[in-house]
C-alpha cells in the first residue's frame, strides 16, 4: 500500500502542477473548458435555469450539481476549486479500491490499474467532471455485495450525472438483488428528474442537443471518414455541438451505422444476461466494465475523459482475484498514454487526417476494440460455457453412477 500511495502523490502531484499552469503539458490548454465553457454554464444554472440557448449542454440534468459544485469552495475561483474537487474525488477512487483491496478474495491490482491510468490519461482527467461521475460508479459497484438498493440509488444518480452508470446495473445477480438495485435505481432517477423539471425549467432540453450531434473525429467510425478524407472525399472538419466532427456526404450513414452497433452491443448484453448461469463475486463489476466498454466503443464520440469510465471499471475488475479481466484491462491501459498522445498532444495531427492522426487513432481504437472482444468472451466463458459444461459432466457423472448402482443391485 505504501508504494501505490506515494504513485499517487507523485502523480497527482504532476497533474495539480499542470493544471494550475505551473507546469505546461504538450499540445493546446485542457483547462479552457473549465475556465470558459463550465463557468459560463455556472453563471446560468445559479439563476435557477438550464443553458436553453446553448446547445453545447448535452448532459442530464444531475450534471448541474457537478458544474455548481465549485461554489462549496467559496474562497477559490471557480476553476480552482473545479480542479480541487476532481483531485479530492481521485482520491476517493484511490481509497475505495485500496479498501476494497484488503477484504478476502481482493488485492491491490485494482489500485494499481487506477493510479497508473488516472497518470497516463494526462491532466485532463481534472479538467473535466468525468472523475466525479466516475467516484460515485465506483461507490456503486463496491456497495453492491452487501447493499444492492444503496448500489441502485448510486447508478440512478450517476445516470443523471451522465448516462453511462446505468449500465452498472446490467451484471447484478438475477433474483432479490436485482430487484432492489433496479427498483432503488428507477426511484432515484425518477425523483431526481421531478425536482429538476420543477425546479429549473429545461432539465431535459440535454435530448434534443445530443440527438443532433455528428460523427467526432476521434471515434471508431470517424476512421473510415480519415480515410476517406485521403482519398478525395469532400467532407470537412469543423467544430460542432461542442465538439470536432466530421460534416459532409456519408456521415450521417456512418453515425447511423454506429447506432446500429450500439444497439447490437445491448442486444449481446441481454442475450448474455438471459443465459449467464452462473455470478461469481466479481461478475457485476465485469458486467459493468463490458458494457462501458461495448457503450464506448459504437459511440460517435469517444472523448480523452471516456477513458477515466474505462480505466474505473477496469481497475474494480481487478480489485478481485476471480476477474478475468486483466487481459482486457492491459489493453485499456495501453489505450490510455495513446490518447494523451492523440488529444492533446498531436490532436492537430488527427483534424489534418495525416498519417500520424490517423495512424494514433488505428493504435487507439484498435486496442479498444481488442479490449472489448476479448473481455466479451471472458465474459461469456466464465458466465455460460463453462458453468453449462460443468453441468453437463455433474448429469454425466450422475447417470453413470445410477447405472453402476442399477448393475450391482441387480447382480445375483
Amino acid at each position: 500500500m505504501a508504494r501505490i500511495l506515494t504513485v499517487w502523490v507523485l502523480t497527482r502531484a504532476v497533474l495539480l502542477l499542470c493544471v494550475f499552469s505551473v507546469l505546461t503539458a504538450p499540445g493546446p490548454d485542457v483547462t479552457s473548458d473549465v475556465s470558459v465553457i463550465y463557468q459560463g454554464w455556472y453563471e446560468v444554472l445559479r439563476t435557477g435555469t438550464f443553458p436553453l440557448d446553448d446547445v453545447t449542454w448535452q448532459y442530464p440534468p444531475a450534471a448541474a450539481l457537478a458544474i455548481l459544485s465549485p461554489a462549496l469552495l467559496p474562497f477559490l475561483g471557480y476553476a480552482s476549486a473545479f480542479f480541487v474537487l476532481s483531485f479530492l474525488c481521485d482520491a476517493v477512487v484511490c481509497g475505495l479500491l485500496l479498501y476494497a483491496g484488503r477484504r478476502p478474495g481482493t488485492s491491490s491490482r485494482g489500485a494499481w490499474v487506477w493510479v497508473l491510468g488516472v497518470a497516463l490519461l494526462g491532466p485532463i482527467v481534472y479538467a473535466r467532471y468525468d472523475v466525479m461521475v466516475t467516484a460515485v460508479a465506483v461507490a456503486a459497484l463496491l456497495a453492491g455485495a452487501r447493499h444492492p438498493r444503496t448500489m441502485g440509488a448510486l447508478a440512478g444518480f450517476g445516470a443523471l450525472l451522465k448516462v453511462w452508470p446505468v449500465l452498472l446495473l446490467v451484471g447484478t445477480p438475477r433474483g432479490r438483488a436485482t430487484r432492489r438495485s433496479w427498483a432503488a435505481a428507477a426511484g432515484t432517477a425518477t425523483l431526481l428528474t421531478l425536482v429538476f423539471l420543477v425546479a429549473m425549467p429545461g432539465a431535459l432540453a440535454f435530448l434534443t442537443f445530443q440527438r443532433d450531434r455528428g460523427t467526432e473525429v476521434e471515434s471508431l467510425g470517424a476512421l473510415v471518414l480519415h480515410v476517406a478524407r485521403n482519398l478525395g472525399w469532400q467532407g470537412e472538419v469543423r467544430l460542432n455541438y461542442g465538439s470536432v466532427e466530421f460534416l459532409g456526404p456519408y456521415v450521417p450513414l456512418v453515425s447511423t451505422a454506429a447506432q446500429l452497433l450500439t444497439a447490437a452491443a445491448f442486444g449481446w448484453l441481454l442475450v448474455w444476461r438471459l443465459r449467464a448461469r452462473s455470478w461469481s463475486a466479481s461478475t457485476p463489476a465485469d458486467a459493468a466494465f463490458v458494457a462501458v466498454l461495448l457503450f464506448t466503443v459504437t459511440s460517435r464520440v469517444i472523448s480523452p475523459q471516456y477513458m477515466l469510465w474505462l480505466i474505473g471499471m477496469a481497475a474494480l475488475c481487478l480489485v478481485f482475484r476471480t476477474s478475468r479481466m486483466e487481459v482486457p484491462a492491459r489493453l485499456v491501459l495501453a489505450a490510455t498514454p495513446v490518447t494523451f498522445l492523440e488529444f492533446p498532444v498531436w490532436f492537430s495531427h488527427v483534424v489534418a487526417s495525416d498519417p500520424l492522426g490517423v495512424a494514433l487513432l488505428v493504435v487507439r481504437n484498435g486496442l479498444l476494440v481488442a479490449a472489448a472482444l476479448v473481455a466479451c468472451r471472458n465474459l461469456w466463458r466464465q458466465t455460460v460455457s463453462e458453468p453449462r459444461a460443468q453441468e453437463g459432466r455433474s448429469a454425466r457423472e450422475r447417470v453413470s453412477r445410477a447405472r453402476s448402482a442399477d448393475t450391482y443391485a441387480s447382480a445375483p
